[in-house]
């Protein structure tokens, strides 16, 4: 360093300015002289800590972290199971220190990790003909084993029950039919309604899907494995059986299932 500036010196530097660019002050440089000291003092003089890890001892620790034994692990929890086995490497913060260096923080198995599922966006209905529900459920009828089926489609908003219908069988093709009549009669518009179901065979057949897409019906379904995200006509069909209008009998025919409803 002094060298530097008795060299700076002789091609006609000043000292002082000299001694600015190396980040010492010209005091200190006739400390050195007298002193005949020529370690480098400087503040900003990058020191090696003496217990740093050695380069094997870092490709060490990179060979552990990707091993197929501890690579989905973090190092919180490598080091206790090193230590279990009596092994020694390195520290915590030590493992993390040459991860990051090597950016070894993120996923580093083979296998793609799993995918987190957002929750979707709930409905909210803030005015008529905007969100509607609908659902299928059994009419018992006279003989065991067979039933008959009433399609109910509600408005979530006014609770206004906008559409029904009862049927012998479950078809995607009659609940299109049903739509098309509920769009006629409330003259729904494209693009103006969604219409929120669990995952039955009937609402996602091809043909209601088909039909939705042209009538400009926005389809909206349960999420899978839950039981409760179609509360609305859940409730609705509660209600309905519970009523006390409700047939102690089954029903003998679908005339008759039909001429119960429309009393309602």
């Amino acid at each position: 360093m002094i060298k530097l500036i008795t060299d700076a010196q002789k091609s006609g530097a000043r000292q002082e300015k000299a001694c600015e660019l190396l980040g010492l002050t010209a005091r200190t440089i006739q400390r050195w002289i007298e002193a005949d000291d020529m370690t480098d003092k400087r503040t900003s003089t990058i020191k090696r800590p003496p217990n740093r890890l050695t380069e094997l001892e870092q490709q060490r620790i990179i060979k552990t972290v990707n091993s197929i034994e501890y690579g989905h692990l973090p190092p919180s929890k490598i080091v206790p199971k090193l230590l279990d086995k009596g092994v020694w490497i390195a520290s915590e913060s030590s493992f993390y220190r040459v991860m990051k260096s090597h950016k070894l923080l993120t996923h580093r198995e083979k296998v793609k990790p799993n995918k987190k599922i957002k929750k979707p966006k709930a409905l909210k209905a803030t005015r008529v003909n905007e969100i509607y529900t609908w659902d299928i459920t059994y009419l018992p009828t006279a003989i065991k084993g067979q039933f008959l089926y009433l399609y109910l489609v509600m408005d979530i908003y006014s609770r206004k029950i906008v559409g029904w219908q009862v049927y012998d069988t479950q078809l995607s093709t009659l609940a299109a039919d049903l739509m098309v009549d509920i769009c006629r009669r409330e003259q729904v518009k494209p693009a103006q309604v969604t219409l929120h179901s669990d995952n039955g065979s009937p609402m996602k057949g091809a043909t209601l899907l088909a039909t939705l897409q042209e009538l400009g019906i926005v389809p909206s379904f349960s999420r899978p494995s839950v039981s409760n995200d179609n509360p609305y006509s859940e409730s609705l069909f509660k209600t309905l059986k519970y009523r006390p209008e409700y047939p102690e009998k089954a029903f003998e025919d679908i005339a008759i299932a039909r001429k119960w409803v429309t009393a309602l």
